[in-house]
Protein backbone atom coordinates (compact mmCIF):
# COMPACT_ATOMS: atom_id res chain seq x y z
CA UNK A 1 0.00 0.00 0.00
CA UNK A 2 1.01 3.22 -0.86
CA UNK A 3 2.69 5.57 1.66
CA UNK A 4 2.44 9.60 2.34
CA UNK A 5 4.52 11.81 4.62
CA UNK A 6 2.83 15.15 6.47
CA UNK A 7 5.14 17.49 7.92
CA UNK A 8 4.15 19.60 10.27
CA UNK A 9 6.26 22.82 10.82
CA UNK A 10 5.27 24.68 14.07
CA UNK A 11 6.31 27.15 16.24
CA UNK A 12 7.82 25.03 19.04
CA UNK A 13 9.15 22.27 16.61
CA UNK A 14 8.12 19.70 13.74
CA UNK A 15 6.17 16.75 13.66
CA UNK A 16 6.51 14.19 10.58
CA UNK A 17 4.04 11.39 9.71
CA UNK A 18 3.90 8.70 7.78
CA UNK A 19 0.59 7.67 7.03
CA UNK A 20 -1.02 4.91 4.44
CA UNK A 21 -3.37 5.45 2.40
CA UNK A 22 -5.93 3.46 4.21
CA UNK A 23 -5.25 6.53 7.14
CA UNK A 24 -3.70 4.10 9.26
CA UNK A 25 -0.45 5.93 11.04
CA UNK A 26 2.58 3.93 10.16
CA UNK A 27 5.40 6.32 11.75
CA UNK A 28 5.52 9.27 13.20
CA UNK A 29 8.28 11.70 14.27
CA UNK A 30 8.97 15.31 16.29
CA UNK A 31 12.27 17.70 15.91
CA UNK A 32 12.58 20.83 17.92
CA UNK A 33 14.25 24.49 17.10
CA UNK A 34 14.33 27.71 19.19
CA UNK A 35 12.59 30.55 19.12
CA UNK A 36 14.18 33.84 19.48
CA UNK A 37 12.59 37.05 21.45
CA UNK A 38 15.09 40.12 20.24
CA UNK A 39 12.83 42.39 21.46
CA UNK A 40 9.30 42.59 23.61
CA UNK A 41 7.03 41.45 21.20
CA UNK A 42 9.07 40.12 18.94
CA UNK A 43 9.28 36.69 17.49
CA UNK A 44 11.52 35.12 14.73
CA UNK A 45 13.16 32.23 13.72
CA UNK A 46 15.57 30.90 11.79
CA UNK A 47 14.79 28.89 8.35
CA UNK A 48 17.86 26.97 8.34
CA UNK A 49 16.49 25.68 11.53
CA UNK A 50 13.36 24.34 10.10
CA UNK A 51 14.69 22.65 7.46
CA UNK A 52 17.76 21.15 9.21
CA UNK A 53 14.93 19.65 11.79
CA UNK A 54 12.86 18.50 8.48
CA UNK A 55 15.54 16.33 6.83
CA UNK A 56 16.95 14.78 10.43
CA UNK A 57 12.65 14.02 10.98
CA UNK A 58 12.64 12.42 7.89
CA UNK A 59 16.11 10.43 8.42
CA UNK A 60 14.45 8.80 11.48
CA UNK A 61 10.58 8.80 10.15
CA UNK A 62 11.54 6.10 7.28
CA UNK A 63 14.04 4.29 9.39
CA UNK A 64 13.08 0.95 8.89
CA UNK A 65 10.21 1.50 6.79
CA UNK A 66 10.00 0.39 2.83
CA UNK A 67 11.26 3.30 1.36
CA UNK A 68 9.90 2.20 -2.11
CA UNK A 69 5.94 3.04 -1.13
CA UNK A 70 6.81 6.41 -0.17
CA UNK A 71 4.29 8.69 -3.07
CA UNK A 72 4.19 12.35 -2.09
CA UNK A 73 5.17 14.77 0.81
CA UNK A 74 3.25 17.71 2.05
CA UNK A 75 3.08 19.93 4.42
CA UNK A 76 0.66 21.97 7.43
CA UNK A 77 2.81 25.00 8.26
CA UNK A 78 2.79 28.10 11.24
CA UNK A 79 1.01 30.46 8.53
CA UNK A 80 1.69 34.31 8.22
CA UNK A 81 5.75 34.51 9.12
CA UNK A 82 7.75 36.78 6.93
CA UNK A 83 10.35 34.59 5.20
CA UNK A 84 12.28 36.85 2.31
CA UNK A 85 15.77 35.46 0.60
CA UNK A 86 17.66 37.63 -1.72
CA UNK A 87 18.83 36.65 -5.86
CA UNK A 88 21.28 34.07 -4.08
CA UNK A 89 18.45 32.56 -2.14
CA UNK A 90 20.09 33.45 0.61
CA UNK A 91 18.14 33.94 3.65
CA UNK A 92 17.91 38.07 4.42
CA UNK A 93 16.88 38.10 8.16
CA UNK A 94 15.29 35.62 10.67
CA UNK A 95 11.21 34.59 9.31
CA UNK A 96 9.34 37.29 11.36
CA UNK A 97 6.53 35.30 12.95
CA UNK A 98 2.93 34.90 13.35
CA UNK A 99 2.68 36.00 16.64
CA UNK A 100 5.57 38.78 16.46
CA UNK A 101 4.35 42.12 17.51
CA UNK A 102 6.10 44.49 16.51
CA UNK A 103 3.89 45.85 13.67
CA UNK A 104 1.46 48.03 15.46
CA UNK A 105 2.19 51.33 13.27
CA UNK A 106 2.40 49.53 10.22
CA UNK A 107 -1.21 47.65 11.01
CA UNK A 108 -3.02 50.95 12.05
CA UNK A 109 -1.56 52.61 8.84
CA UNK A 110 -3.16 50.21 6.85
CA UNK A 111 -6.48 49.68 9.01
CA UNK A 112 -7.19 53.85 9.16
CA UNK A 113 -4.83 55.30 6.69
CA UNK A 114 -5.56 53.05 3.45
CA UNK A 115 -8.81 52.14 5.17
CA UNK A 116 -10.35 49.13 6.27
CA UNK A 117 -13.28 49.24 3.71
CA UNK A 118 -10.72 48.73 0.83
CA UNK A 119 -8.56 46.51 2.55
CA UNK A 120 -11.40 44.05 2.82
CA UNK A 121 -12.45 44.65 -0.62
CA UNK A 122 -9.22 44.13 -1.77
CA UNK A 123 -8.44 41.14 0.35
CA UNK A 124 -11.77 39.92 2.12
CA UNK A 125 -9.82 41.25 5.42
CA UNK A 126 -8.75 43.94 7.45
CA UNK A 127 -4.87 44.03 8.66
CA UNK A 128 -3.38 42.03 12.01
CA UNK A 129 -0.28 42.77 13.36
CA UNK A 130 0.57 39.07 12.53
CA UNK A 131 0.10 39.45 9.07
CA UNK A 132 2.62 39.56 6.41
CA UNK A 133 2.25 42.73 4.64
CA UNK A 134 2.11 44.66 8.26
CA UNK A 135 5.54 42.96 8.33
CA UNK A 136 6.68 43.92 4.73
CA UNK A 137 6.04 48.02 5.26
CA UNK A 138 7.57 47.27 8.34
CA UNK A 139 11.06 46.30 7.05
CA UNK A 140 10.47 49.02 4.60
CA UNK A 141 10.52 51.41 7.36
CA UNK A 142 12.83 49.88 9.58
CA UNK A 143 15.61 48.07 7.19
CA UNK A 144 15.23 49.78 4.27
CA UNK A 145 18.48 48.19 2.86
CA UNK A 146 16.87 44.39 3.72
CA UNK A 147 13.74 45.40 1.69
CA UNK A 148 15.61 46.15 -1.16
CA UNK A 149 17.43 42.92 -1.35
CA UNK A 150 14.19 41.31 -1.51
CA UNK A 151 13.80 38.79 -4.42
CA UNK A 152 11.61 36.17 -3.00
CA UNK A 153 8.73 36.35 -0.39
CA UNK A 154 7.55 33.36 1.05
CA UNK A 155 5.47 31.53 3.58
CA UNK A 156 7.64 29.18 6.48
CA UNK A 157 6.51 25.78 4.71
CA UNK A 158 7.05 27.04 1.87
CA UNK A 159 10.08 27.75 2.60
CA UNK A 160 10.50 23.94 3.05
CA UNK A 161 8.74 23.66 -0.02
CA UNK A 162 11.12 25.33 -2.08
CA UNK A 163 14.32 24.01 -0.27
CA UNK A 164 12.88 20.53 -1.17
CA UNK A 165 11.73 20.70 -4.70
CA UNK A 166 13.14 23.81 -6.02
CA UNK A 167 9.39 25.15 -6.66
CA UNK A 168 8.62 28.87 -5.48
CA UNK A 169 5.14 28.14 -4.45
CA UNK A 170 2.47 28.99 -2.24
CA UNK A 171 -0.98 27.52 -1.51
CA UNK A 172 -4.44 29.82 -1.25
CA UNK A 173 -5.05 28.87 2.37
CA UNK A 174 -1.74 30.09 3.47
CA UNK A 175 -1.24 33.10 1.03
CA UNK A 176 -4.99 34.36 3.05
CA UNK A 177 -3.30 35.50 5.69
CA UNK A 178 -0.32 37.50 4.32
CA UNK A 179 -2.71 40.37 3.09
CA UNK A 180 -1.18 40.14 -0.12
CA UNK A 181 -4.38 37.73 -1.77
CA UNK A 182 -7.58 38.83 -3.22
CA UNK A 183 -9.70 36.21 -1.29
CA UNK A 184 -13.12 35.83 -2.78
CA UNK A 185 -10.75 35.95 -6.48
CA UNK A 186 -7.71 33.93 -5.46
CA UNK A 187 -5.53 35.91 -6.92
CA UNK A 188 -3.16 38.02 -5.86
CA UNK A 189 -4.51 41.80 -5.01
CA UNK A 190 -2.49 44.52 -7.34
CA UNK A 191 -3.87 47.23 -4.81
CA UNK A 192 -2.02 45.80 -2.46
CA UNK A 193 0.79 44.94 -4.14
CA UNK A 194 1.02 48.84 -4.81
CA UNK A 195 0.73 49.41 -1.03
CA UNK A 196 3.66 47.47 -0.24
CA UNK A 197 5.78 47.98 -2.71
CA UNK A 198 5.72 44.66 -3.65
CA UNK A 199 5.92 43.06 -7.59
CA UNK A 200 4.00 39.75 -8.79
CA UNK A 201 7.73 38.54 -9.73
CA UNK A 202 8.55 38.78 -6.11
CA UNK A 203 5.66 36.37 -4.56
CA UNK A 204 5.28 32.94 -5.04
CA UNK A 205 2.90 30.73 -7.82
CA UNK A 206 -0.12 30.38 -5.88
CA UNK A 207 -1.91 26.56 -6.02
CA UNK A 208 -4.27 24.80 -4.35
CA UNK A 209 -3.63 23.19 -1.47
CA UNK A 210 -3.44 19.73 -3.15
CA UNK A 211 -1.47 20.06 -5.94
CA UNK A 212 1.42 18.97 -7.28
CA UNK A 213 4.11 21.54 -7.21
CA UNK A 214 7.40 19.35 -7.88
CA UNK A 215 9.21 16.62 -7.35
CA UNK A 216 11.93 15.80 -4.33
CA UNK A 217 15.04 16.78 -5.41
CA UNK A 218 17.59 14.07 -6.56
CA UNK A 219 20.28 14.17 -4.20
CA UNK A 220 17.68 14.85 -1.47
CA UNK A 221 15.67 11.61 -2.48
CA UNK A 222 19.04 9.57 -2.65
CA UNK A 223 20.00 10.65 0.77
CA UNK A 224 16.96 9.19 2.36
CA UNK A 225 16.65 6.50 -0.31
CA UNK A 226 13.41 7.89 -1.69
CA UNK A 227 12.40 7.44 -5.73
CA UNK A 228 9.88 10.04 -7.87
CA UNK A 229 8.56 11.37 -4.60
CA UNK A 230 5.62 14.49 -5.70
CA UNK A 231 5.82 17.60 -3.37
CA UNK A 232 2.15 18.80 -3.02
CA UNK A 233 1.84 22.57 -1.58
CA UNK A 234 -0.03 21.78 1.28
CA UNK A 235 -1.59 24.30 3.34
CA UNK A 236 -1.65 26.78 6.36
CA UNK A 237 -1.78 24.89 9.75
CA UNK A 238 -5.31 25.21 10.76
CA UNK A 239 -6.66 24.51 6.90
CA UNK A 240 -4.79 21.68 6.85
CA UNK A 241 -5.80 20.55 10.37
CA UNK A 242 -9.34 20.84 9.58
CA UNK A 243 -8.70 18.56 6.70
CA UNK A 244 -6.91 16.26 9.10
CA UNK A 245 -10.46 16.12 11.24
CA UNK A 246 -12.79 16.20 8.31
CA UNK A 247 -13.82 19.52 8.37
CA UNK A 248 -14.39 20.00 4.44
CA UNK A 249 -16.86 21.29 2.41
CA UNK A 250 -20.17 23.37 3.64
CA UNK A 251 -20.97 24.30 7.44
CA UNK A 252 -18.11 21.70 9.18
CA UNK A 253 -16.47 23.39 12.47
CA UNK A 254 -12.99 22.29 14.23
CA UNK A 255 -11.65 23.84 17.43
CA UNK A 256 -8.02 23.44 17.96
CA UNK A 257 -6.21 24.33 21.24
CA UNK A 258 -3.07 24.34 20.05
CA UNK A 259 -0.06 26.75 21.01
CA UNK A 260 -2.95 29.24 19.21
CA UNK A 261 -6.79 28.83 19.36
CA UNK A 262 -8.73 28.83 16.49
CA UNK A 263 -12.14 28.30 15.42
CA UNK A 264 -12.18 27.05 11.90
CA UNK A 265 -15.90 26.81 9.55
CA UNK A 266 -15.83 25.56 5.97
CA UNK A 267 -17.95 26.89 3.36
CA UNK A 268 -18.06 26.13 -0.28
CA UNK A 269 -18.91 29.61 -1.31
CA UNK A 270 -17.07 32.84 -0.10
CA UNK A 271 -18.45 34.26 2.78
CA UNK A 272 -16.72 38.13 4.52
CA UNK A 273 -16.86 38.53 7.45
CA UNK A 274 -18.68 42.07 7.36
CA UNK A 275 -17.42 42.92 11.14
CA UNK A 276 -14.09 41.84 9.74
CA UNK A 277 -13.70 40.09 13.62
CA UNK A 278 -13.05 36.73 11.68
CA UNK A 279 -10.54 36.02 9.17
CA UNK A 280 -11.62 35.08 5.34
CA UNK A 281 -9.69 33.01 4.28
CA UNK A 282 -9.47 30.06 1.49
CA UNK A 283 -9.88 26.19 2.49
CA UNK A 284 -7.74 23.74 1.66
CA UNK A 285 -10.52 21.81 -0.01
CA UNK A 286 -10.82 24.39 -2.90
CA UNK A 287 -13.56 26.36 -0.80
CA UNK A 288 -13.43 28.76 1.58
CA UNK A 289 -13.61 28.94 5.53
CA UNK A 290 -14.28 32.12 8.17
CA UNK A 291 -11.64 31.35 10.87
CA UNK A 292 -11.57 32.91 14.67
CA UNK A 293 -8.10 32.97 15.99
CA UNK A 294 -6.78 33.28 19.83
CA UNK A 295 -3.36 33.90 20.20
CA UNK A 296 -2.51 31.96 23.29
CA UNK A 297 -4.55 28.94 23.77
CA UNK A 298 -3.10 25.65 25.18
CA UNK A 299 0.14 28.35 25.70
CA UNK A 300 -2.00 29.71 28.32
CA UNK A 301 -2.41 26.65 30.36
CA UNK A 302 1.73 25.15 29.74
CA UNK A 303 2.70 29.28 31.20
CA UNK A 304 0.08 28.15 34.14
CA UNK A 305 1.15 24.82 34.90
CA UNK A 306 5.06 25.16 33.81
CA UNK A 307 5.82 28.32 34.61
CA UNK A 308 3.61 29.78 37.38
CA UNK A 309 2.98 26.33 39.45
CA UNK A 310 5.98 24.71 38.21
CA UNK A 311 4.38 21.42 37.79
CA UNK A 312 4.52 19.22 34.69
CA UNK A 313 1.62 16.80 35.78
CA UNK A 314 -1.54 18.45 33.62
CA UNK A 315 -3.52 16.08 35.07
CA UNK A 316 -2.87 16.22 38.82
CA UNK A 317 -3.54 19.74 39.03
CA UNK A 318 -7.02 19.05 36.97
CA UNK A 319 -8.09 16.22 39.08
CA UNK A 320 -11.19 16.91 40.85
CA UNK A 321 -12.48 20.19 39.07
CA UNK A 322 -15.13 18.72 37.20
CA UNK A 323 -17.04 19.51 40.21
CA UNK A 324 -17.09 23.42 39.73
CA UNK A 325 -17.73 23.86 36.09
CA UNK A 326 -19.86 26.29 35.85
CA UNK A 327 -19.39 27.85 39.35
CA UNK A 328 -15.72 29.52 39.15
CA UNK A 329 -16.08 32.99 40.79
CA UNK A 330 -12.52 33.63 39.05
CA UNK A 331 -11.97 34.74 35.13
CA UNK A 332 -8.84 34.49 33.11
CA UNK A 333 -8.29 36.93 30.42
CA UNK A 334 -5.81 34.99 27.97
CA UNK A 335 -4.46 37.47 26.15
CA UNK A 336 -0.02 36.72 27.19
CA UNK A 337 0.52 37.77 23.38
CA UNK A 338 -1.91 40.14 22.88
CA UNK A 339 -5.41 39.59 20.94
CA UNK A 340 -6.83 38.77 16.92
CA UNK A 341 -10.22 37.81 17.06
CA UNK A 342 -12.11 39.55 17.50
CA UNK A 343 -10.49 42.42 19.61
CA UNK A 344 -7.26 43.05 17.34
CA UNK A 345 -5.49 44.47 19.65
CA UNK A 346 -1.61 43.81 20.83
CA UNK A 347 -1.33 45.43 23.65
CA UNK A 348 -4.27 43.15 25.38
CA UNK A 349 -2.50 41.25 28.00
CA UNK A 350 -4.01 38.21 30.69
CA UNK A 351 -5.43 38.83 33.69
CA UNK A 352 -6.93 37.06 36.79
CA UNK A 353 -10.27 38.87 38.10
CA UNK A 354 -12.58 37.72 40.77
CA UNK A 355 -10.20 36.32 43.52
CA UNK A 356 -11.09 35.96 47.33
CA UNK A 357 -9.46 34.70 50.29
CA UNK A 358 -10.29 30.80 49.16
CA UNK A 359 -9.50 30.98 46.15
CA UNK A 360 -7.07 28.13 45.49
CA UNK A 361 -4.74 27.20 42.96
CA UNK A 362 -7.45 24.51 41.49
CA UNK A 363 -9.86 28.10 40.58
CA UNK A 364 -7.34 29.53 39.16
CA UNK A 365 -6.35 26.65 36.74
CA UNK A 366 -10.05 26.54 35.94
CA UNK A 367 -9.86 29.80 35.02
CA UNK A 368 -7.38 29.24 32.34
CA UNK A 369 -8.97 26.79 30.64
CA UNK A 370 -12.41 28.62 31.09
CA UNK A 371 -11.10 31.58 29.69
CA UNK A 372 -9.25 30.19 26.61
CA UNK A 373 -12.29 28.95 25.72
CA UNK A 374 -14.66 31.94 26.48
CA UNK A 375 -12.12 33.51 24.10
CA UNK A 376 -13.11 30.74 21.52
CA UNK A 377 -16.91 31.78 22.33
CA UNK A 378 -15.94 35.30 21.23
CA UNK A 379 -15.45 33.49 18.00
CA UNK A 380 -18.25 31.51 17.83
CA UNK A 381 -20.43 34.21 18.10
CA UNK A 382 -19.17 36.58 15.98
CA UNK A 383 -19.34 33.98 13.34
CA UNK A 384 -22.80 33.41 14.49
CA UNK A 385 -23.40 37.15 13.42
CA UNK A 386 -22.63 36.08 9.75
CA UNK A 387 -25.19 33.95 9.41
CA UNK A 388 -23.49 30.74 10.44
CA UNK A 389 -25.27 27.89 12.58
CA UNK A 390 -22.95 25.51 14.64
CA UNK A 391 -24.32 22.31 15.36
CA UNK A 392 -21.89 20.23 16.53
CA UNK A 393 -17.68 20.56 16.28
CA UNK A 394 -14.75 18.96 16.07
CA UNK A 395 -11.99 19.09 18.45
CA UNK A 396 -8.13 19.03 18.26
CA UNK A 397 -4.99 20.14 19.11
CA UNK A 398 -2.93 19.67 22.69
CA UNK A 399 -5.32 20.62 24.27
CA UNK A 400 -8.10 18.30 23.44
CA UNK A 401 -5.97 15.44 25.46
CA UNK A 402 -7.83 17.10 28.75
CA UNK A 403 -10.94 15.28 29.14
CA UNK A 404 -11.69 18.36 31.26
CA UNK A 405 -10.75 21.14 29.26
CA UNK A 406 -12.97 18.85 26.35
CA UNK A 407 -15.92 19.01 28.82
CA UNK A 408 -15.46 22.95 29.39
CA UNK A 409 -15.51 23.36 25.50
CA UNK A 410 -18.68 21.33 25.37
CA UNK A 411 -20.75 23.26 27.35
CA UNK A 412 -19.31 26.76 26.97
CA UNK A 413 -20.15 26.20 23.12
CA UNK A 414 -23.28 24.37 24.01
CA UNK A 415 -23.04 21.82 21.10
CA UNK A 416 -21.52 18.21 21.00
CA UNK A 417 -17.79 17.93 20.37
CA UNK A 418 -16.54 14.93 18.11
CA UNK A 419 -13.20 13.75 18.90
CA UNK A 420 -11.59 12.33 15.75
CA UNK A 421 -9.89 8.85 15.95
CA UNK A 422 -6.45 10.35 15.22
CA UNK A 423 -5.54 13.68 16.68
CA UNK A 424 -2.56 14.54 14.91
CA UNK A 425 -3.48 17.67 13.42
CA UNK A 426 -1.64 19.56 10.37
CA UNK A 427 0.47 16.85 9.91
CA UNK A 428 -2.33 14.26 9.00
CA UNK A 429 -4.20 16.62 7.38
CA UNK A 430 -1.13 17.20 5.32
CA UNK A 431 -0.18 13.90 4.65
CA UNK A 432 -4.22 13.50 3.14
CA UNK A 433 -3.41 16.62 0.68
CA UNK A 434 -0.54 14.82 -0.56
CA UNK A 435 -2.66 11.53 -0.75
CA UNK A 436 -5.17 13.74 -3.10
CA UNK A 437 -2.33 15.16 -5.39
CA UNK A 438 -1.19 12.03 -5.98
CA UNK A 439 -4.19 10.32 -7.04
CA UNK A 440 -4.88 7.97 -4.42
CA UNK A 441 -8.36 10.09 -4.35
CA UNK A 442 -9.79 12.25 -6.49
CA UNK A 443 -10.59 14.92 -3.60
CA UNK A 444 -10.48 16.03 -0.62
CA UNK A 445 -13.53 15.44 0.50
CA UNK A 446 -13.26 12.19 -0.98
CA UNK A 447 -10.08 11.52 1.57
CA UNK A 448 -11.84 12.81 4.36
CA UNK A 449 -14.92 10.33 3.74
CA UNK A 450 -12.93 7.72 3.70
CA UNK A 451 -10.34 7.91 6.09
CA UNK A 452 -11.31 10.18 8.99
CA UNK A 453 -13.68 8.75 11.75
CA UNK A 454 -14.93 9.90 15.09
CA UNK A 455 -13.85 8.12 17.97
CA UNK A 456 -15.60 10.03 20.91
CA UNK A 457 -18.71 12.43 21.42
CA UNK A 458 -18.90 14.82 24.51
CA UNK A 459 -22.58 16.04 24.92
CA UNK A 460 -22.95 19.32 26.97
CA UNK A 461 -24.72 19.04 30.10
CA UNK A 462 -27.79 21.05 29.94
CA UNK A 463 -27.18 22.44 33.51
CA UNK A 464 -23.94 23.43 33.08
CA UNK A 465 -24.17 24.61 29.65
CA UNK A 466 -26.52 27.27 31.51
CA UNK A 467 -24.34 28.64 34.00
CA UNK A 468 -21.73 28.75 31.62
CA UNK A 469 -23.70 30.79 29.40
CA UNK A 470 -24.25 33.25 32.44
CA UNK A 471 -20.54 33.52 32.86
CA UNK A 472 -19.90 34.05 29.65
CA UNK A 473 -21.86 37.29 29.71
CA UNK A 474 -20.41 38.43 32.73
CA UNK A 475 -16.84 37.14 30.79
CA UNK A 476 -17.82 39.41 27.57
CA UNK A 477 -17.63 42.55 29.90
CA UNK A 478 -13.82 42.34 31.22
CA UNK A 479 -12.30 42.88 28.19
CA UNK A 480 -13.63 46.72 27.23
CA UNK A 481 -13.42 47.47 31.01
CA UNK A 482 -9.34 46.76 31.13
CA UNK A 483 -8.92 47.79 27.76
CA UNK A 484 -7.52 51.26 28.65
CA UNK A 485 -5.19 49.76 31.18
CA UNK A 486 -3.57 47.70 28.89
Amino acid sequence: MNTYIGIDLGTSGVKLLLVAADGRILAENAQTYPVSYPQSGWSEQDPEDWYAAVLQGLKELLAGQDKSLVRGISFGGQMHGLVALDSRDSVIRPAILWNDGRTAEETKYLNETVGREKLSAWTGNIAFAGFTAPKLLWLKEHEPENFARIAKVMLPKDYLAYRLSGAFCTDFSDASGMLLLDVAHRTWSPEMLRVTGMSGAQLPRLHESYEVVGMLKPAIADMLGLKNVKVIAGAGDNAAAAVGTGVVGEGGCNISLGTSGTLFVSSAEYRGDRANALHAFCHADGGWHLMGCILSAASCNSWWVNGILQSDNYKREEAGLEAFLGKNDVYFLPYLMGERSPHNDVSARGAFIGMRPDTARGHMTLAVLEGVTFALRDCLEAAKRNGVQITRTKLCGGGAKSPLWRMIVANVMNVPVELPQTEQGPSYGAAMLAMVGCGEYTSVQEAASAIVRIRETILPDPRVAARYEERYRHFTGLYPALKGLF
